[in-house]
């Protein structure tokens, strides 16, 4: 039973599904915890459970760690700092099940920026996912109606979750400098100081302007849980689960995402997926196989 549960396929689904939970989590606690107080506190809680991890491979560890401190202090404020904020912001306006499917998008965008910014080179197949996605994304946040770009009227929690997507985008393709030789959950707790020194005026600024936490049983569980499974069990799981199958196809899992969190809005948030819903992940998920499956067809011919 053990061995079952330490499979890398179960630990990556898993992953995603606590990733979709926090999604929904988000949106259902929206009127009781803030934004800006949720991301504060979820990052906290992963900190005390990670540091155990952590703090027997810091003395060993903290030359690498020092050398490369350019490297941590962006990711720890793209990867922890920024992304779930901007997530968490999203969420306030925009439905669960929109934030799920638009952060489908985070592949593509990658692409996209590994293009830009890399000068990675894509073929004729890839541009065509790219444009399918593209097509896809531009389908949830126009709700199905192309007049919504004419009139201006775009739901802005989507367009903070696009921030949020592009802001993750960012931090995978930063990866590739992170501190080689740097355990991975020392590497956590040091993107999570970061983002944590980042997070705490902004926090300070919201308890300022009086949105305060609703402390209840349901907000004190929805805390608990964002800090728990998707901000420190998500983390260990993937990364267990990426030593033993490859980041390749270890990132293809996200695409459970807008599965796992179309299901969980629908059964806690009552949120009927749509006709546009279904067409946007269905244009989003082609885009995904072109440009996934791409390189292995080639690489076989």
């Amino acid at each position: 039973m053990v061995a079952r549960l330490q499979h890398p396929y179960l630990l990556l689904a898993l992953t995603v599904l606590f990733w979709s939970g926090n999604m929904v989590l988000g949106r259902a606690i929206r009127e009781q915890v803030p934004p800006l107080s949720l991301a504060f506190w979820r990052w906290a809680i992963a900190l005390a459970l990670v540091l155990p991890l952590a703090l027997p491979h810091l003395r060993a560890q903290w030359p690498l760690l020092r050398r490369g401190w350019r490297p941590v202090l962006i990711l720890g404020l793209l990867g922890v700092a920024g992304y779930n904020t901007l997530a968490y912001v999203a969420l306030t306006y925009t439905a669960a099940t929109n934030a799920v499917l638009l952060n489908s998008f985070i592949p593509i965008a990658t692409i996209a920026l590994s293009w830009a910014f890399l000068k990675k080179h894509l073929r004729g197949i890839e541009w065509l996912g790219v444009l399918l996605s593209f097509i896809g994304v531009t389908t949830i946040i126009c709700r199905g109606d192309p007049q919504t770009l004419a009139r201006l009227s775009l739901n802005i929690g989507d367009l903070w979750m696009l921030a949020a997507v592009f802001t993750w985008a960012l931090y995978t393709i930063g990866l590739q400098w992170r501190p080689v030789g740097v355990d991975p959950m020392l590497l956590l707790a040091a993107f999570t100081v970061v983002g944590l020194l980042a997070l705490a005026p902004a926090y300070a600024w919201e308890v300022a302007q009086g949105r305060t936490i609703h402390v209840s049983a349901s907000s004190l569980a929805g805390i608990a849980y964002t800090g728990v499974f998707p901000g420190f069990l998500g983390y260990v799981f993937y990364n267990r689960a990426v030593g033993e199958v490859g980041a390749s196809k270890a990132s293809l899992f996200i695409h459970l995402m807008p599965v796992f969190g179309t299901i969980l809005a629908a059964i806690f948030l009552a949120e009927v997926p749509q006709g546009y819903h279904y067409l946007g992940i269905a244009l989003i998920f082609s885009g995904i196989y072109l440009t996934t499956a791409a390189p292995r067809q080639v690489k076989s011919s």
